[in-house]
């Protein structure tokens, strides 16, 4: 190869180079700002459309064990750098299960654009397999919640708080998290009052979400030691509300409309 030929050949591949390194640069700035969209994805939502992200790779975090040893795991979908976190548990109470398909149908679908999706599908596995209200040890992990804790009891009765705040390693777990990841918005279904509770925060939020799935808005009691409760308290200018969902197994078409509900809130 002639000198000429090696030079004009060196340049090109310098430009080249320099190009390359212009665009990666780019793509960097823009993830540490939090504005990278996936290939394709568009950058406004169309109207009656639930705007969503590819499947991508899932984030997946051990909690914790339940009294018995069964694990407790959190996954995250959606935006890694999204500006709002959503939190959605789907059983607490391991006798009210329905939220358990709503919480799979999140993981399976393509995740939103805009929040941080944090999906933790069982807190009580404990009480799932044995289809009771109560962990392994007989409290009702929604009232061992620092918030208002008082006892209620005694052991054996359907909604003991156990022998003080954080008892349990399942509410130790979730308290640890929340603490953690500082949810925005949490959702926490139970059963089987078919309505969205005014839970104590924003109750605008609460409205919207009742809207989307199409169930009223209605304030239940505030129980002390109450996830929720707790959350309204512990992080102002945040909403943890209660969804009751219908009895029995949902349809298919119910898991969509609720799971869809999450998505489309703000």
């Amino acid at each position: 190869m002639k000198r000429s030929t090696r030079a004009r050949a060196g340049t090109v591949l310098l430009i080249l180079a320099v190009a390359v390194g212009t665009s990666v640069a780019a793509e960097l700035r823009e993830s540490s700002q939090g504005k990278a969209r996936p290939s394709g994805a568009d950058t406004e939502p169309r109207a009656g459309h639930v705007h969503s992200l590819p499947p991508a790779a899932r984030h997946r975090v051990d909690l914790g064990r339940s009294v018995r040893g069964r694990p407790i795991v959190a996954v995250r979908t959606g935006n890694p750098f999204g500006s709002q976190t959503v939190l959605v548990v789907g059983c607490i109470h391991g006798n009210e299960p329905a939220g358990i398909a709503i919480a799979k149908d999140l993981l399976s679908d393509p995740g939103p654009v805009r929040q941080r999706l944090w999906v933790l599908p069982v807190l009580n596995p404990d009480g799932r397999a044995a289809d009771t209200r109560q962990n392994a040890r007989g409290v009702d992990l929604n009232r061992n919640f620092p918030y208002r804790w008082r006892p209620l009891g005694p052991p054996g009765t359907l909604e003991y708080s156990g022998p003080h705040a954080l008892s349990e390693p399942e509410s130790r777990a979730a308290h640890a998290f929340i603490e953690r990841i500082r949810p925005h918005i949490s959702i926490w279904f139970h059963q089987a009052q078919d309505l969205v509770d005014r839970s104590g925060g924003s109750v605008a939020v609460e409205r919207r979400y009742a809207q989307l799935v199409d169930l009223p808005l209605r304030r239940l009691p505030r129980y002390p030691g109450s996830a929720a409760g707790w959350e309204n308290h512990r992080f102002r200018r945040t909403t943890a509300f209660v969804v009751e969902l219908p009895p029995g197994r949902l349809s298919p078409a119910e898991v969509e409309r609720f799971s869809d509900g999450v998505l489309r809130l703000r």
